[in-house]
């Protein structure tokens, strides 16, 4: 079935792209290095270095924004941080291309029906790996605190930063919260902030016995082309998916016309 074949092929493209070229004997993944910018601002500049699904290296430079001072972090050398977005985009598109790869080119399907449980099971792995880097997840302003991205720099953060790193559709996003201690008479206008992707400034919340306050918030972005291409895939795998499905309607209720 050709339709068949086109979807196949589409979903193995969006596959390709997770797996990024291999270089050299060591069979390593290739290395990407990605300046990070603003058109707004330049509190925060650096590069970061994408390999595969882990950001093995982040060179920071941020302006304080009080003093003016700009401290430089650097990840240590002994640790890597894991897109987690990636890596579950690409079990679902891997998901969707054994499903397609489940039935060989000679399979015949006996029933319109069987090829839509195909196609929605398809669509269903497609749709969540799109998902995932379509939305980041959201964060408690104490989850991001307590996380072990806060460990992984060189000289450690100060207690007064926090940095969280995520994809957004084609972009790597790096969101810096300067935060201020809060003090203890300011209970009776201290509300904990929620869950979210992004806090404003004046989100509050409370980590060890400690109120804080975010005071600044600094976002800065890349754009990493080979995650574009992955969301046309999907979008033309969705598309291919939904036309079959589309296809087998007609015939169905052709077939199944019974004149008077």
């Amino acid at each position: 079935m050709v339709r068949r074949r086109c979807v196949r092929l589409s979903a193995q493209e969006a596959s390709r792209r997770f797996a990024m070229p291999m270089v050299g004997l060591e069979g390593l993944q290739k290395q990407e290095n990605f300046i990070l910018g603003s058109s707004t601002m330049d509190q925060v500049k650096g590069v970061l270095t994408l390999q595969g699904e882990a950001l093995t290296q982040a060179d920071i430079n941020l302006k304080m924004s009080k003093s003016n001072q700009v401290l430089h972090f650097t990840f240590r050398e002994d640790k890597q941080w894991k897109m987690q977005q990636i890596q579950d985009a690409r079990n679902h598109v891997n998901q969707a291309v054994q499903l397609l790869n489940s039935r060989d080119e000679s399979y015949r399907f006996k029933t319109g029906a069987e090829v839509n449980k195909l196609m929605d099971a398809v669509m269903l792995q497609l749709t969540r790996a799109r998902n995932r880097l379509t939305t980041p997840a959201t964060m408690t302003l104490p989850e991001l605190a307590s996380s072990g991205l806060m460990k992984m720099f060189t000289p450690p953060l100060p207690g007064d930063v926090l940095v969280n790193f995520y994809i957004n559709l084609s972009k790597l996003c790096l969101t810096v919260y300067q935060l201020h201690v809060l003090q203890p008479n300011t209970n009776k206008n201290f509300k904990p902030s929620g869950s979210s992707v992004l806090h404003n400034p004046g989100a509050m919340f409370e980590l060890n016995n400690l109120k804080f306050e975010v005071s600044h918030v600094h976002k800065v972005e890349c754009v990493v082309p080979w995650l574009n291409d992955t969301l046309v895939f999907f979008t033309i795998s969705l598309q291919l998916c939904q036309q079959l499905k589309d296809k087998i309607s007609v015939f169905s209720s052709y077939w199944n016309y019974r004149p008077y």
